[in-house]
């Protein structure tokens, strides 16, 4: 379907300064279509509509690294993990992922080893000269991840490492039900335009959209402040939302140092069960509803 762009500017435009030009603005737009097409290619190749889109990493580090086993951090980071013997395999072949509601759906589970596999996936071949983890065992536990409704409750293997009191979990849902979106390669010296929102709220029934991001520390009245507007792009599946600064003057030097700010998008309808994408990478952002 063809992208739908509601825009509403709620942050205060203040008499300082100028928005963003026509063209970046543009760019931004073709950006977030693209972030929209990229999310509809991952929801089809599972299938159709999703419920459980997990947001971020999914694995999660369970305690502190003792100070001998300070490169473990580092070992873990480029997937530096091995079984020290066969694993459990898969107790159950399904388990359930709990809602806020109190509602909950049974998604297929992988074994631990597969888990353990995916660990493994996440920068192979980085930090050759870390000791890897060792895992002596692994139980099917539960785990809270953030999804693109919400909070949840999900199944999870809890793996128990040598020589440390740390222990890891992994999500134990099928990867192939998860929708998991592939980014747009990443150029440094030419990264991708806009601010790249950190989380969305809204409610059950609402259309507008509370989003978070960093940005100036003051706002547009003061020297390196900035107010910000937004734009939504969206789909039957997901919003993209762009958010656009008004800062104070464009040749000021300022410091490089954030603050947590907000705005807000009104959008054509409530958000429903789609995924709020940010536009730098496309990639869905934890979202809060309230009722």
């Amino acid at each position: 379907m063809p992208w739908v762009i509601a825009a509403v500017v709620l942050a205060g435009c203040g008499t300082a300064g100028s928005g963003p030009a026509a063209d970046e603005v543009d760019g931004l737009r073709q950006q977030a279509a693209g972030a929209l097409a990229r999310y509809e290619a991952a929801v089809r190749a599972v299938g159709g509509p999703p419920k459980f889109v997990p947001v971020g990493d999914l694995t999660s580090q369970i305690g502190d690294w003792e100070p001998a086993n300070g490169d473990h951090k580092q070992g873990l980071g480029a997937g530096r993990i091995e079984a020290a013997a066969t694993i459990p395999g898969r107790p159950e072949s399904s388990g359930k992922v709990g809602w806020a509601d109190g509602s909950s759906d049974d998604m297929p589970l992988v074994s631990a080893d597969a888990a353990l596999a995916q660990m493994r996936e996440v920068h192979p071949g980085e930090c050759a000269d870390c000791a890897p983890l060792i895992v002596t065992g692994a139980r099917l536990t539960t785990m809270t991840i953030q999804t693109t409704r919400g909070a949840v409750t999900a199944p999870a293997w809890e793996f128990t490492l040598r020589g440390t009191a740390v222990r890891l979990a992994r999500l134990a849902v099928d990867p192939s039900t998860v929708v998991r979106v592939t980014p747009p390669p990443w150029d440094d010296d030419h990264p991708h335009a806009g601010l790249a929102i950190e989380s969305a709220a809204t409610t059950t029934t609402g259309r507008e959209l509370t989003v978070t991001f960093t940005g100036s520390r003051g706002p547009r009245s003061e020297p390196c402040g900035a107010d910000y507007g937004a734009e939504a792009a969206e789909s039957d599946q997901a919003v993209v939302v762009i958010v656009i600064p008004y800062p104070h003057g464009g040749d000021e030097a300022c410091l490089a140092i954030g603050a947590e700010r907000t705005t807000t998008v009104e959008l054509n309808r409530p958000l429903g069960e789609r995924a709020v994408l940010e536009v730098q990478q496309g990639l869905p952002v934890p979202l809060t509803i309230t009722d």
